[in-house]
């Protein structure tokens, strides 16, 4: 069987890899292009992301819908959150290095800045969305992993009104996201 455009969608849902290749070949300049664009200071890890990506794209390809986006918004949704885990990886690997391995490079330090900067833009634009005191429980939770007893006590707000915050916040972005797709 051929793989074209209209039948490469239920190929990849079939798990034929001939579909894959067809996303390689047809929509890897999208991916491409994202990984540089988040990860042009990071050329060593910019392979391992595409292919994170492509994982990505493979493992969860029967949660694509045709009737909400494009095919190419949705990979590069996948992409852009990929390029976002690829960065705050490299920051997380930083952190826990052999001090005896490291090689000391004033260059890390500014690139590790850098990358931090990115990340804390690119979260500050996807959470734009959400209220003030919401978007704060977003970062206490998710970004500096807190404890939600511990963020219950520092806010003064009962464990149950963060969830509901947090399950309307949830749905709020995802619809953002799906709003953001259906217009690329």
């Amino acid at each position: 069987m051929k793989i074209t455009e209209e039948n490469f969608v239920p190929q990849l849902k079939k798990k034929n890899e001939r579909a894959l290749e067809y996303v390689i070949d047809n929509y890897g300049w999208i991916i491409k292009s994202i990984v540089k664009k988040h990860l042009y200071n990071l050329e060593s890890h910019q392979e391992e992301c595409i292919n994170d990506i492509l994982l990505g794209i493979w493992n969860n390809i029967d949660s694509f819908n045709e009737d909400k986006s494009t095919f190419k918004n949705w990979a590069a949704g996948i992409a852009k959150y990929k390029t976002i885990d690829c960065r705050r990886k490299y920051l997380r690997d930083l952190k826990n290095e052999d001090i005896d391995q490291i090689e000391i490079v004033v260059e890390d330090d500014v690139c590790k800045e850098v990358i931090k900067n990115d990340l804390d833009r690119d979260l500050d634009e996807l959470l734009n969305c959400l209220k003030k005191q919401d978007k704060k429980l977003f970062i206490k939770l998710y970004v500096k992993e807190q404890e939600i007893d511990c963020v219950s006590k520092e806010i003064g707000l009962k464990r149950e009104i963060i969830y509901n915050r947090i399950s309307r916040g949830k749905r709020k972005l995802k619809k953002m996201f799906n709003i953001m797709e259906s217009r690329g």
